[in-house]
């Protein structure tokens, strides 16, 4: 493999990843499955691309807005559907998505089906690297800080968290505008990367493919999203060989995995806790000790009385 091959691939990882942390967002955390991120995907591409081929914008703050465009149709998405339950909720997405796809199939502003071609190539391996890794130290701030603790809180028991008094309504608005701003800017790298964009590069399939390599990497976990990103991304392009075999390959892979694992590759712990699990561990069998020889000796002095 040439390295100009290999960074095709890594850049394909980057903006496949950024969607992936949205997504981990709203159902690996906040416990809402989505199948429609695939059309936030196409309106941060298709904003971003118009922003730079028509408008004129340079590339960062036309990401932005693509994201942003994103995130407010998130916002109105999730004004009309988080009161919906369960499946229901799923449902609403998987229509979103298709909704999108068609709206822009339709609307010659945007190309209709041909889509929109001569947009600027402006994503490599710097920006793509730029991108993610601010999205990864967001979202781990984000994780980590009241509001985060209040999300898991709703993916572990919505009921219990309305009860202790958490806004229930406003944190998984919170969760779908952010997951859709990530999907937003991951959409206008791959237009930024592609050169060109049409709708049906955004069918369910890649909201499907989104999400099983969400459950892939472990849910709720930032480094199984990053994970599963890598080998889910690669391992199709390790196949390629094998023509239609690879598509078989893939799905048993992904299949073991989860009878291997059905809480995903990391199953909701991060790099970090891999590390200090065994010094806890440690600990934990030190005070052990310690706590059986205070008792040994006490029965010690017990009998000699």
């Amino acid at each position: 493999m040439s390295w100009y091959y290999i960074e095709g691939i890594l850049i394909q990882c980057g903006y496949v990843l950024m969607v992936v942390l949205g997504l981990s967002l709203l159902t690996g955390f906040t416990g809402l499955f989505s199948f429609g991120h695939a059309g936030f995907m196409a309106i941060g591409a298709y904003v971003a691309a118009i922003s730079t081929a028509k408008w004129g914008l340079p590339f960062f703050p036309a990401l932005l807005l693509g994201g942003i465009a994103a995130g407010l149709v998130g916002a109105g998405l999730g004004s009309l559907t988080l009161n919906l339950k369960g499946d229901y909720f799923c449902i609403a997405t998987l229509g979103f998505g298709e909704a999108v796809r068609l709206i822009l199939e339709n609307w010659e502003y945007v190309g209709g089906a041909r889509g929109i071609s001569g947009i600027p190539w402006k994503t490599d391996i710097t920006s793509v690297l730029i991108a993610c890794t601010a999205g990864t130290l967001g979202l781990m701030a984000l994780i980590r800080s009241r509001h985060g603790r209040s999300i898991i809180a709703i993916r572990e028991d919505e009921l219990a968290a309305q009860m202790s008094g958490i806004d229930t309504f406003r944190y998984k608005m919170i969760a779908l505008i952010f997951s859709a701003v990530y999907a937003g800017i991951g959409g206008g790298l791959l237009a930024h990367y592609m050169t060109y964009i049409q709708p049906k590069m955004f069918q369910m399939v890649k909201s499907t493919e989104y999400t099983i390599i969400v459950i892939f990497g472990g849910l709720g976990s930032i480094t199984g999203s990053i994970i599963g990103t890598l080998i889910l991304t690669f391992l199709p392009e390790l196949l390629r060989t094998l023509n239609n075999w690879r598509l078989v390959i893939y799905g048993l892979a992904v299949i073991v995995m989860m009878v291997i694992r059905p809480r995903g590759l990391m199953g909701g712990v991060e790099l970090g806790d891999l590390f200090r699990l065994p010094a806890r561990k440690r600990a934990a069998r030190l005070a052990e000790q310690r706590l059986k020889s205070m008792n040994g000796g006490d029965a010690g002095k017990g009998a000699q009385r």
